[in-house]
Order: C-alpha cells, then structure tokens, then sequence
C-alpha cells in the first residue's frame, strides 16, 4: 500500500521483503509459504550474503500500525448484531466472523450498509443474485 499522508505512513511502516521458503523455487510442491530455515548446514539460516532474507524481529511494523487494515482502519470481528453498536464507522472497520451463518450474515450487513460501516468480507453476492433469479423467474 502506497501511504496518502505521513501519519498513515509512519502507521504502517517500512516495506520488507517477500519472505519465502527455502529453495521455493526449486521444487513446487514447498510452495512460497514461509518456513523456517532449521538445517545444520543451510546457508540461509546462517544469513549468508546472496542467500534469501529470513524473518526477523527488526522487520515488524510499528505498534501503533498493528492490527490496522491496509485502508487504515482497525479491524474488529463481529459475532452478532449487537457487536455493530460499539462500531465508529470512521476508525473501524467490520470482519464478519466465520461462525456466523448465511440469515445472521445478511441481517448483519443489511446494518452495516444503514450505519455506513465498511465490511471487509461481505462474501454473499453469490446467494443475492439467486434470489434475484427465483423472483424473476
């Protein structure tokens, strides 16, 4: 994400490298998912120079940018209806927890969409527009 001002900026941090398995990319079956280097003679756990970078302690964010959603708002996870009164649609931002079943979901967003609160996963466009289909035809 590209900072708009310097005070986002400073929340969200440095950008650090794309951490990847090692030899990622000589076999696909590893993947690009990160895993510690733990070999006795792995040169990448050593931090040889030329090898990949490996995760670190001086590459995390600040504190006051964690936990902070890239369009700068904090994320907070909603159960049920009751959670969306504490909500500041201006700082925070909702993610509907997985527990969460499809009525529940809807009644949910209906809500959120009347409070003006942004939803990270709205994740039924799906079941909308079939409704729209059996109504129709």
């Amino acid at each position: 994400m590209v900072a708009t001002s310097r005070k986002e900026g400073e929340k969200m941090g440095k950008r650090h490298p794309t951490f990847r398995r090692q030899e990622w990319f000589r076999f696909k079956r590893l993947g690009e998912k990160w895993r510690r280097p733990r070999g006795r003679d792995s040169k990448m756990r050593l931090g040889l120079s030329g090898k990949p970078s490996t995760v670190s302690i001086g590459y995390g964010s600040p504190r006051a940018g964690r936990g902070i959603h890239p369009s700068g708002l904090s994320e907070v996870l909603v159960e049920n209806l009751r959670d969306l009164e504490d909500i500041d649609p201006d700082r925070q931002a909702i993610r509907i927890s997985s527990k969460v079943g499809g009525k529940k979901r809807e009644q949910i967003l209906a809500k959120a969409k009347e409070r003006n609160i942004k939803v990270l996963n709205p994740g039924v466009k799906k079941r909308e527009a079939e409704r729209k289909e059996e109504a129709g035809g």
